[in-house]
């Protein structure tokens, strides 16, 4: 029984999420290389890589908000602990997903940061 529970939770958790206000930001879709990007395309991929963090922040944000608002609209009955615990599953798997993304384009700006500063001092 609780395996159809869970089933059927998850089932109308996603589509919920097909109408939830919390919108997934899309990353930047491209980043400066640094091996041949000017200082003012460095400037521009920070800028694009500091706002797709600060969405993350904000979806992360909402997601948590969605899904206190669905743990106090959970009934009141004997397995509300296992409805609670599955929607912050469900909330903490999107939250990490979104931070793994946000590591990730962090992580490759800074790589093209590296090679646009290893650049720089070769010209020196």
């Amino acid at each position: 029984m609780k395996a159809l529970y869970s089933i059927a939770l998850i089932g109308a958790l996603a589509v919920g999420s097909a109408h939830a206000a919390c919108t997934y930001p899309n990353p930047p879709d491209k980043l400066p290389d640094g091996a041949t990007a000017s200082r003012d395309d460095m400037l521009a991929g920070q800028k694009k890589a500091t706002e797709f963090d600060q969405a993350i922040g904000e979806h992360n944000t909402c997601l948590q908000k969605e899904a206190d608002e669905a743990i106090a609209k959970a009934p009141d009955d004997k397995d509300k602990d296992a409805k609670k615990a599955e929607i912050q599953k469900m909330a903490d798997q999107k939250h990490n997903a979104a931070v793994e993304a946000d590591e990730s384009t962090a992580s490759r700006f800074n790589e093209q940061l590296k090679a646009y500063n290893a650049k720089a001092k070769d010209k020196k």
